[in-house]
């Protein structure tokens, strides 16, 4: 039995003072395989970087994160396409609208998103979504396109909205909100197929409980199993056989 991250951004100045010791706990606790999502071009050193410390378990996803979407945002995209004739992606990600922090581009957001999902498709190789207060104006956009693939990260909405995700042939990444208290994310949870399901920590951010409100690291990724385990009314093992395979399927690494 083995887990697979599917969202965590280890790179981050978080990690800086024990990235090394972090990425070994994870291994030793079960995690086989991380998939790094990229946050903009400030980022893409520290991320290839972090997935050289250990190849056959980091892989790296490449993309502007709507939230680093400026007045800039080509010169950004310039970069970060250029990055892509050097390295193996595995996703283009993280991408996406994010009307939580700020409305300001959400324009340019808007076509930020469809220049890099036109380079998943050129890629053949699957999205990473990041839809925070947006999920309405992220899926009116994706599922235009046929042959797309990928995730909603971090999904927190509700049944319509999951069953519209999996309609396109999306899969729903559950992470430590679902164990929060009065998320309510565990019964929405409950009417969606596990086999559509993807686990993520998006560490450092949104620590399950018992650790809420601390870093967050990918050897958490066993307390969101394990309520998935308790939603489902299933063993810890096929919740995590399930959800590994669909990572596995997703991400083809």
């Amino acid at each position: 039995m083995y887990y697979i991250d599917s969202h965590a951004h280890l790179f981050l100045d978080e990690f800086n003072e024990d990235r090394k010791e972090v990425i070994e706990i994870s291994i030793h606790q079960g995690i086989q395989k991380m998939m790094l999502p990229n946050v903009d071009s400030s980022t893409l050193q520290n991320l290839l970087s972090t997935c050289q410390i250990a190849p056959e378990s980091i892989f790296p996803a490449i993309g502007l994160h709507p939230c680093s979407v400026k007045e800039n945002y080509n010169t950004e995209l310039d970069v970060i396409h250029n990055s892509l004739k050097n390295v193996k992606a595995y996703a283009i990600g993280e991408v996406g609208i994010d009307l939580y922090w700020d409305k300001t581009y959400f324009k340019e957001q808007i076509k930020a998103l469809e220049i890099q999902i036109n380079w998943a498709l050129e890629l053949n190789i699957p999205v990473i979504l990041h839809c925070r207060e947006s999920f309405d104006q992220v899926y009116e956009i994706v599922k235009k396109y046929k042959n797309l693939r990928g995730v909603f990260h971090a999904f927190t909405g509700n049944n319509i909205q999951a069953q519209k995700v999996i309609d396109i042939g999306f899969y729903v990444g559950i992470g430590g909100i679902v164990t929060f208290k009065n998320s309510r994310l565990d019964k929405v949870v409950s009417e969606v197929p596990l086999e559509k399901i993807i686990l993520e920590t998006d560490s450092p951010y949104l620590a399950p409980v018992p650790f809420r409100g601390k870093r967050n690291e990918p050897s958490y990724l066993k307390y969101i199993a394990e309520k998935l385990s308790d939603i489902y009314d299933i063993s810890l093992e096929e919740v995590v056989k399930t959800t590994s395979t669909n990572s596995e399927k997703l991400f083809a690494f």
